[in-house]
């Protein structure tokens, strides 16, 4: 918790240094890619650094950690960490570079702040940035430690790469060594590195849509001005080796015997997949509701591995959204307004930012508990800063 000393500053910096944090952000990185050129090839994504999202998602983490601190004193945002942490350990961070982005981002906030800042103001928010990176530090190690090997990447070989729906692409991956291999759990993810034409290596997540367990398949959507999946759409091919990291995700399935909602539009589906085929492999006996939204039909990258997971189970249901819509689907967006939502239910949600958002409000108006309803953010979290 923050001390007694510190407490009251950040109480009353807050709304200040909140309102500057998107300021601060783009000059922290501006100063580390300065100082640290290397950190950009195989660990931040270039992209991202162009279109201000890892900028977002920073301001967004540090000022829900602060108010946190502040409304919630004694207590630390749980959540919010063990998302942090579990990207994190997905691109290897180290303890060792917390202290590097310390010195960046205090020099950034001294830049921003030159008029108002004082070392009182300084020493409390170097608290708060500790408090948080002591936190994830013990949570990154956790996460490493769980791990069926201590190597960060590891060599794997496509041996099938197969198109998905209209644009998306499933690869299925086997072992290029004998690593040790984690089983993953349903709706985590792995990281994949790519070397781009001009060399850059660059890493993206992507979710495991197949079966979880030490196999490894993924489904992704081509962005056509993306940097990686034009690569590994165009220019990988079967019997090509990628690296890829242990699998990550704090989004998984969880184990009681209640009811279970999947709701995912476009390639959100993917993680929602994931659980799907976990619950079909099992022979779960719970209730399961699929609420999926696409714009046609054809479009939907995991139709036939979904509708077949659904025929597996007794107790599930599928409701789908298109825009374009065809026999037995509703027209245009998902709503919940309409759906008959199982009591007592957890809610998964995958998608993009507004679905999401209007989703989740729409169960919690519903009666569904903010503490069953899981989301997955493809990218940056930028969800907690807007």
């Amino acid at each position: 918790m923050l001390s007694d000393k510190s407490f009251p500053v950040i109480q009353a910096t807050l709304p200040l240094v909140g309102s500057r944090i998107g300021e601060i952000t783009p000059k922290f990185y501006n100063r580390l890619f300065a100082a640290h050129p290397e950190l950009m090839d195989g660990l931040f994504s270039r992209s991202n650094q162009r279109n201000g999202a890892q900028q977002q998602a920073l301001a967004g983490s540090i000022a829900a950690f602060a108010s946190h601190l502040v409304t919630h004193p004694g207590t630390l945002p749980e959540t919010v960490l063990s998302r942090v942490a579990h990207r994190h350990a997905s691109l290897g961070i180290t303890e060792q570079q917390y202290q590097v982005v310390y010195e960046h981002l205090f020099a950034a906030i001294a830049e921003d702040l030159v008029e108002v800042i004082t070392p009182e103001i300084a020493d409390a928010w170097t608290e708060v940035y500790w408090l948080m990176a002591d936190a994830l530090i013990k949570l990154e190690k956790g996460l490493y430690a769980a791990q069926a090997n201590g190597v960060m990447w590891t060599p794997w070989r496509i041996v099938a790469k197969t198109p998905a729906g209209t644009g998306s692409m499933t690869f299925v991956l086997e072992p290029a060594n004998d690593t040790p291999v984690t089983e993953a759990l349903p709706g985590q993810y792995v990281s994949v590195k790519v070397t781009l034409p001009d060399g850059l290596r660059q890493v993206r997540q992507y979710s495991l849509s197949g079966d979880a367990g030490t196999t490894r398949s993924f489904t992704t959507k081509l962005d056509d001005g993306g940097e990686v999946s034009p690569v590994m759409h165009r220019d990988m091919k079967v019997g090509d080796v990628i690296e890829i990291s242990n699998p990550y995700g704090e989004i998984t399935l969880n184990e009681d015997e209640g009811p279970v909602v999947l709701a995912s539009a476009g390639i959100g589906c993917t993680p929602t997949a994931s659980i799907l085929r976990s619950l079909a492999e099992t022979r779960s006996d719970r209730q399961v509701l699929v609420l999926h939204a696409e714009s046609t039909m054809d479009s939907w990258a995991l139709r036939s591995q979904m509708t077949e997971d659904i025929e597996r189970l007794d107790g599930a249901d599928l409701q789908l959204w298109l825009e374009q819509p065809e026999a037995g689907s509703r027209t245009g967006f998902m709503s919940l307004l309409d759906v008959d939502l199982p009591a007592n239910a957890s809610l998964y949600l995958c998608g993009p930012l507004p679905f999401m958002k209007n989703i989740r409000n729409e169960a919690i108006n519903a009666g569904i508990p903010a503490t069953k309803i899981h989301y997955e953010v493809f990218g940056p979290d930028i969800w907690q800063a807007s």
